[in-house]
Protein backbone atom coordinates (compact mmCIF):
# COMPACT_ATOMS: atom_id res chain seq x y z
CA UNK A 1 0.00 0.00 0.00
CA UNK A 2 1.95 3.23 -0.84
CA UNK A 3 1.23 7.00 0.61
CA UNK A 4 -1.19 7.78 -1.03
CA UNK A 5 -3.60 5.28 -0.62
CA UNK A 6 -3.57 5.42 2.42
CA UNK A 7 -4.30 9.28 2.41
CA UNK A 8 -7.22 8.12 0.57
CA UNK A 9 -8.20 6.12 2.98
CA UNK A 10 -7.90 7.98 5.77
CA UNK A 11 -9.65 10.53 3.61
CA UNK A 12 -12.46 8.71 3.21
CA UNK A 13 -12.97 7.96 6.73
CA UNK A 14 -13.33 11.22 7.48
CA UNK A 15 -16.18 11.80 4.85
CA UNK A 16 -17.98 8.30 4.96
CA UNK A 17 -20.49 10.22 7.61
CA UNK A 18 -21.32 13.08 4.87
CA UNK A 19 -21.19 10.14 2.38
CA UNK A 20 -23.84 8.15 4.55
CA UNK A 21 -26.39 10.85 5.28
CA UNK A 22 -26.01 11.45 1.61
CA UNK A 23 -24.62 15.58 1.86
CA UNK A 24 -21.20 14.73 -0.42
CA UNK A 25 -20.97 17.04 -3.46
CA UNK A 26 -21.15 15.05 -6.52
CA UNK A 27 -18.05 15.30 -7.56
CA UNK A 28 -17.03 14.01 -4.19
CA UNK A 29 -19.08 10.94 -3.94
CA UNK A 30 -17.71 10.29 -7.20
CA UNK A 31 -14.38 10.00 -5.71
CA UNK A 32 -15.31 8.08 -2.48
CA UNK A 33 -17.44 5.40 -4.35
CA UNK A 34 -14.49 5.13 -6.84
CA UNK A 35 -11.77 4.67 -4.16
CA UNK A 36 -14.35 1.76 -2.91
CA UNK A 37 -14.05 0.27 -6.24
CA UNK A 38 -10.43 -0.58 -5.65
CA UNK A 39 -10.12 -0.79 -1.92
CA UNK A 40 -11.35 -3.87 0.03
CA UNK A 41 -10.49 -2.17 3.14
CA UNK A 42 -13.00 0.51 2.94
CA UNK A 43 -15.48 -1.12 1.46
CA UNK A 44 -15.29 -3.35 5.02
CA UNK A 45 -15.44 -0.49 7.33
CA UNK A 46 -18.00 1.27 5.03
CA UNK A 47 -20.58 -2.11 5.34
CA UNK A 48 -19.54 -2.00 9.40
CA UNK A 49 -20.38 1.69 9.95
CA UNK A 50 -24.00 0.63 8.02
CA UNK A 51 -24.24 -2.12 10.59
CA UNK A 52 -23.30 -0.01 13.18
CA UNK A 53 -26.08 2.29 12.53
CA UNK A 54 -29.18 -0.47 11.74
CA UNK A 55 -28.18 -1.58 15.11
CA UNK A 56 -28.35 1.81 16.55
CA UNK A 57 -31.31 1.89 15.22
CA UNK A 58 -32.57 -0.69 17.36
CA UNK A 59 -31.05 0.39 20.69
CA UNK A 60 -33.20 1.50 23.43
CA UNK A 61 -32.46 3.60 26.92
CA UNK A 62 -34.30 0.87 28.11
CA UNK A 63 -32.16 -1.67 26.59
CA UNK A 64 -29.32 -0.76 28.51
CA UNK A 65 -28.61 -2.28 32.01
CA UNK A 66 -28.11 1.05 34.41
CA UNK A 67 -24.00 0.53 34.14
CA UNK A 68 -23.73 0.73 30.82
CA UNK A 69 -25.80 3.66 30.31
CA UNK A 70 -23.86 5.52 33.29
CA UNK A 71 -20.82 4.28 31.67
CA UNK A 72 -21.57 5.95 28.07
CA UNK A 73 -22.78 9.38 29.85
CA UNK A 74 -18.82 8.82 31.83
CA UNK A 75 -17.25 8.48 28.25
CA UNK A 76 -19.14 11.04 26.19
CA UNK A 77 -19.13 13.34 29.04
CA UNK A 78 -14.57 13.10 29.35
CA UNK A 79 -14.13 12.43 25.38
CA UNK A 80 -12.32 15.92 25.11
CA UNK A 81 -10.06 14.82 27.81
CA UNK A 82 -9.15 11.31 26.71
Amino acid sequence: MTASSELACQELVELVTDYLEGTLPAAERARFEEHLEGCSGCRAYLEQMRQTIRMLHRLTEDALAPEAKEELLRVFRNWKTA
